[in-house]
């Protein structure tokens, strides 16, 4: 088998979906000051949706967009995009945090995922959908009650799911450790995130919206009833702001109270040769969640390489360091990726990349309100995001113009996720837990009763 440094020999370390397509920065920064009536901060997912949301329904509204960088620089320009119709992390973290709402939650996923799809088609966005469903493996035997435990609850909540024991999940997909799995159908399968967020884009561009890239946020403040967000060398005046930071907190200092930085790594491999890809199967191409402590994603792309993620490290800056443009960073992920399919150990990988991704004891959105409200933060994805972004953007648009939406009568959209502690508490803690999750599964220990401690405070790490 080869090494993982060997098989990182030639490897690219930058995002595959930065690469196809190319998502420079396609429009100029702001210059001077302007005014507009929606003013959206951050051109990731939850701004372009918002942008296209709002648009949608008042074309004749003044919308405007800064992004620090260029569209879906950050997160939203790094996932493994698969889409669920799940708005809150998944079923389950759905029913732990939100058990008396779960049935309205499960209507507005359904009826978000439908929006979602009718966008790509108004809007002519091809990002290779493929409607292949969602596959979570169980990996070992011992993970095997907790696959149960996941169908009986999508069966009670409605979902077209199917339990697969390892004979089964292995005709699906082929690991010597997978040892059982549920295949959900409904609705859900991947995407390309930078073909979606470059259609997108271009959509609210066509419909009139104005989007200054290379223009961060600089400053806030009121000033004769509007808010003025300041940026290097222009000004904006608008009646409305919505923060579409995520994980970057930008806008206002107190986010950072309910949003720590994290990290995620990716690698994607070569395009899999017919030959190679009949070694694992796959042809239903399923989106995959595995069960490990520190769990890994997978899915394909149109031209079949294996985008293959996770391993968390703690986000200590808002940039990709110079130490994960190295190969020694993404070993352990190549290791992990090795055990995986050992019948794919002639296969390199093209591209790596890392990134901060934002993490809440919610692991979903929530909002903040700032300034009367006139000014909202949307945000907190720590995956899923790539559908369930655009549900995100929809309320915060709801919340801004003060519209009444049965949704944020919910729990969910009255409360925010628990409160982080500050640095340098926050950091020792994260890089405590980061190693706990790199090394449970192998050595065991004290890393179990931490592990346990964490989630009690309200981070579901397992």
């Amino acid at each position: 088998m080869a090494e993982p440094a060997t098989r990182l020999a030639g490897t690219r370390f930058a995002s595959l979906w930065h690469c196809e397509p190319e998502l420079d920065a396609t429009t100029a920064s702001l210059q001077g000051a302007c005014s507009t009536d929606l003013l959206i901060v951050g051109a990731g997912f939850t701004g372009l949706w918002a942008a296209l949301c709002a648009l949608q329904a008042n074309p004749s509204r003044a919308v405007t967009i800064i992004e620090a960088s260029h569209v879906a620089a950050g997160a939203s320009g790094r996932p493994g995009a698969i889409v669920s119709t799940s708005v809150m992390h998944g079923l389950a973290n759905a029913v732990r945090l939100y058990p008396e709402d779960i049935g309205a939650l499960e209507t507005l996923g359904q009826e978000n995922m439908r929006g979602f799809r009718q966008a790509l088609v108004d809007y002519g966005i091809d990002c290779d959908p493929h409607w292949g469903g969602e596959l979570t493996v169980a990996i070992g035997e011992e993970a095997l009650p907790a696959i149960r435990e996941e169908y009986d609850l999508q069966r009670r909540y409605g979902h077209d799911v199917t339990l697969l024991d390892g004979q089964g999940v292995r005709s699906q997909l082929d690991s010597p450790l997978f040892s059982g799995g549920v295949w959900a159908t409904s609705q859900c399968g991947t995407v390309h995130p930078g073909k979606l967020a470059s259609g997108l884009r271009d959509a609210v561009l066509a419909l009139g919206a104005t989007l200054f890239e290379n223009t961060p946020l600089t400053g806030v403040r009121r000033r004769g009833g509007r808010i003025e967000v300041a940026t290097p060398e222009g000004v904006v005046s608008a009646n409305r702001v919505l923060l579409a930071t995520n994980a970057f907190a930008a806008g206002e200092r107190r986010i950072r109270h309910r949003v720590v930085m994290v990290r995620d790594r990716v690698l994607a491999t070569a395009p899999l040769t017919d030959t190679q890809l009949a070694r694992i199967g796959w042809r239903e191409r399923q989106g995959v969640y595995d069960t490990r402590t520190q769990l890994n994603y997978m899915r394909l792309t149109r031209d079949n390489r294996i985008v293959f993620g996770g391993r968390l490290g703690y986000g200590w800056d808002a940039g990709m360091p110079a130490t994960d443009r190295t190969a020694a960073p993404y070993e352990r992920l190549a290791q992990a990726f090795a055990r995986t399919f050992p019948q794919l150990d002639d296969v390199p990988f093209d591209f790596a990349w890392s990134g901060p991704i934002a993490m809440t004891t919610r692991m979903a959105v929530h909002f903040q309100r700032y300034l009367d409200g006139a000014m909202v933060f949307a945000g907190g994805y720590s995956g899923f995001g790539v559908s369930a972004s655009r549900f995100g953007a929809r309320l915060a648009l709801a919340l801004l113009d003060d519209e009444p939406d049965p949704a944020l009568e919910l729990s969910f959209a009255r409360t925010m996720p628990g409160w982080i502690p500050p640095e340098p508490f926050r950091g020792l803690g994260a890089r405590l837990t980061m190693h706990a999750l790199d090394t449970h599964d192998e050595r065991g220990g004290w890393r179990g009763p931490w592990l346990r401690l964490v989630e009690r405070l309200g981070f579901p790490l397992s």
